[in-house]
Formats: C-alpha cells, sequence, structure tokens
C-alpha cells in the first residue's frame, strides 16, 4: 500500500474512533507508519486529508449499500438484506458519526460526501419502495421518501442506542419492528 493510501486509511480510522478534532497529524503520521513531511506531500494538510478519508468513506457505504440494494429480490428483501447485514453495531456508522462531528458539519466541504451518500441512500430506497408500488407488492399508499427515511433513521438511530446501551439488542429491535411494519403494507395492492 502506498504512502498516500495509509494515510487515508489511517485518517479513516481514527476519524472513526476520535472525530475530526482528536484526529492529528501526529496520530495520522503514527498510525500510518509514515514519515512527518509525508503528509504534505500528498495533501495540502489535515482537512484535504480528512477529505480524502471521508470520501473514501462514503463511497465505501455506498458501495456496500449497493451490493444490497440493487441485488436480487423483490423490493421488500432488498431493503431487508440492507437492513440485517452484518455490521458492527456497537461501533456504530462511520458515515453517520461524522454528523456528529461539530467540525465536519460546520466546513461545507467536509460535509458534502456525508450529504450526498445520506441523499443517494434516500433516494436508492425510496426508488424500491417506489418499484414495490409498481409491481404490486406494496399498498399505493405507501409514500417512499418517507419509507426510505424511516429506514435511514432507524439504521443512525439504532446504532445511537446500541452503543448508549452497550449491546445491539436495540438496534436489532428496531430493524425488527420496521420490517413488521412495511411488511403489512406488502401485497395489499394486488
Amino acid at each position: 500500500m502506498s504512502t498516500s493510501e495509509r494515510l487515508i486509511e489511517s485518517t479513516r480510522e481514527l476519524l472513526w474512533e476520535r472525530g475530526y478534532v482528536g484526529t492529528s497529524p501526529k496520530a495520522i503520521l503514527e498510525r500510518a507508519g509514515a514519515g512527518q513531511g509525508s503528509m504534505y506531500h500528498h495533501f495540502k494538510g489535515k482537512p484535504d486529508l480528512a477529505l480524502a478519508a471521508i470520501r473514501r468513506t462514503a463511497q465505501e457505504m455506498r458501495a456496500t449499500a449497493a451490493a444490497l440494494l440493487d441485488g436480487p429480490g423483490t423490493p421488500y428483501e432488498r431493503i431487508e438484506a440492507y437492513l440485517r447485514r452484518e455490521r458492527d453495531v456497537l461501533r456504530g456508522c462511520p458515515v453517520g458519526r461524522l454528523t456528529m462531528d461539530p467540525d465536519v458539519i460546520a466546513d461545507d466541504a467536509l460535509r458534502a460526501p456525508v450529504d450526498e451518500t445520506l441523499d443517494w441512500l434516500r433516494e436508492r430506497i425510496a426508488g424500491l419502495v417506489e418499484e414495490g408500488r409498481e409491481r404490486g407488492e406494496f399498498a399505493p399508499s405507501l409514500d417512499g421518501a418517507e419509507i426510505a427515511a424511516a429506514v435511514v433513521a432507524t439504521v443512525q438511530g439504532g446504532y445511537v442506542l446500541a452503543r448508549a446501551s452497550g449491546s445491539p439488542t436495540a438496534f436489532e429491535a428496531g430493524v425488527r419492528g420496521l420490517l413488521s411494519l412495511l411488511a403489512t403494507h406488502q401485497n395489499t395492492a394486488a
């Protein structure tokens, strides 16, 4: 792995663990096993490196979600696959955690990949709900944008509740509850 890749990966990990302020250039260099001038050789500084790391994290999240949301099955089954996918619930969502970082949210450039990713996720899920409505798998009364917002809120809120309790139980309960509500709207349109 190149030095710039090690710097990006180290920054990604540190942002997830410590947040923007807690991610010092010294910590990045130590984690990456890189020399003192390497950050500035490859990046303009910490903000530039953090942006590269946030973009990479956002791309990974999209790829993981797309593999499930674009995979086989009915729209309900694909939403269910996304909700039930294996994740480290107690560690939280690397993109969602960035929304709680005041330094990321205050910086338009750093916040942009976070906003874009969450918007993409909501749009993709809303599209699945609409697809299900068109195919007669979901009731016509379902609003794709509202269901998508509920799915994203359940996942992100589930991470928060699981971390607060130290147990994935709250996350799992939220997913089961949302799926049972969504299941009640299946096949009623046919």
